[in-house]
């Protein structure tokens, strides 16, 4: 396979500030510039998913990237992974809003993991089991209401944190870091 990228995109770790910080609203129409780059990072989750070239460029696997993961304050960001057999989950998404959650709550059972966090935090994020989220998807160049549940809530909400600095291991309970909550389902 043969990738190249117009730009080299460098994840910017939790340990730096920037990454605490509050995104701002991405102007629109999206400018060509944005465009570039919301297709730059979706190029960085595909080959991060392509064994041969992570292990060659030494970068690992994600599902989720935000804008501010590459330092920038913008809100957007991009998911890519597969669902199934032949089936792809993949959004560029800018300006996103939860409109609703769930009251029923899920969580990853091994915990979540980040492009930007290197060291292992242990314990589970409490997450929203189904929400609702609109934005403008650069992919369909469409306004674009989402209801997601389980797996593909959970991905969406951890992007959705990181525009407004939020690490997952921010939603994991110091006092019981494995506890499960009553209405939370763990998968």
């Amino acid at each position: 396979m043969c990738y190249t990228f117009s730009m080299k995109l460098k994840i910017v770790k939790d340990t730096n500030p920037i990454m605490r910080k509050k995104s701002q609203e991405v102007p629109m129409p999206l400018s060509d510039e944005d465009r570039k780059t919301l297709d730059d990072m979706l190029e960085y989750l595909k080959l991060s998913q392509d064994e041969e070239y992570a292990s060659k460029h030494n970068i690992r696997s994600g599902v989720g990237l935000a804008a501010i993961q590459i330092g920038l304050l913008k809100r957007m960001f991009v998911v890519y992974y597969q669902a199934g057999e032949g089936e792809y989950v993949q959004y560029q998404l800018v300006n996103p809003k939860i409109m609703e959650t769930s009251v029923r709550r899920v969580a990853l059972s091994g915990g979540e993991g980040c492009l930007s966090v290197d060291n292992d935090h242990d314990g589970i994020s409490h997450r929203y089991y189904k929400i609702k989220m609109k934005a403008f998807d650069a992919l369909t160049n469409k306004d674009v209401y989402i209801t997601a549940r389980g797996y593909d809530a959970i991905v969406l909400q951890h992007e959705y944190d990181h525009l407004d600095g939020i690490f997952y291991y921010d939603r994991i309970d110091p006092k019981n870091p494995k506890g499960k909550l009553e209405n939370e389902e763990l998968l």
